[in-house]
């Protein structure tokens, strides 16, 4: 049983520990977990980590967010990774700093990541996983605010929020989506 699980964020040093980018943080934190490396490989940093029999496939796409779904379609096709066994870790406006919210499928809600994932695989009927970063920002500073960084005083929920990612990701493979969602959405 294989599982992909994609964490969205954008390459490069001046990306790094931004709110776009939490995407990348979980995956990262994922695959030091279970002891697996990343390689560059086509369209994104590739790590394979098998945990009681499953291999989990974790990417980081290298063609930033506003393409991420290159890299997802192409990944899903060479490792032969049906749809249901999708997992997308994406950073979410809409919700609070404390939140986080698993769906099995669903609207992208603007997110451009998420977009290009739909149109590249044709559907919305994937899994994501939803990071809240909050949504304090004065208008017309969205762009500058999803690509700050953390504040020393929200480094404490995140950290623990990247933790809940991880059983998340966990949950959804061997428990299923639906289980997962009564356990980890509130």
């Amino acid at each position: 049983m294989k599982y992909l699980i994609v964490g969205l964020g954008n390459i490069g040093a001046e990306y790094d520990m931004t709110r776009h980018n939490i995407g990348f943080e979980v995956a990262d934190a994922f695959v030091i977990k279970h002891g697996g490396n990343y390689e560059l490989d086509r369209h994104a940093f590739v790590a394979n980590v098998k945990i009681k029999g499953k291999q989990f496939v974790v990417i980081k796409p290298t063609t930033y967010m506003n393409l991420s779904g290159k890299a997802v379609k192409y990944w899903m096709d060479k490792e032969k990774i049906s749809l249901e066994n999708i997992l997308v870790i994406v950073d979410e406006l809409a919700l609070p700093i404390e939140a986080l919210r698993l769906r099995g499928a669903g609207s992208a809600a603007g997110h451009n990541g998420l977009k290009n994932i739909e149109l590249l695989l044709q559907t919305d009927q994937y899994a994501r996983l939803r990071f809240g970063i909050g949504n304090n920002f004065a208008k017309g500073r969205q762009a500058d605010f999803v690509l700050s960084r953390w504040k020393q005083d929200e480094l404490p929920i995140i950290k623990d929020k990247i933790l809940r990612c991880i059983d998340i990701i966990e949950s959804f493979a061997f428990q299923g989506i639906a289980k997962t969602m009564s356990l980890y959405n509130r």
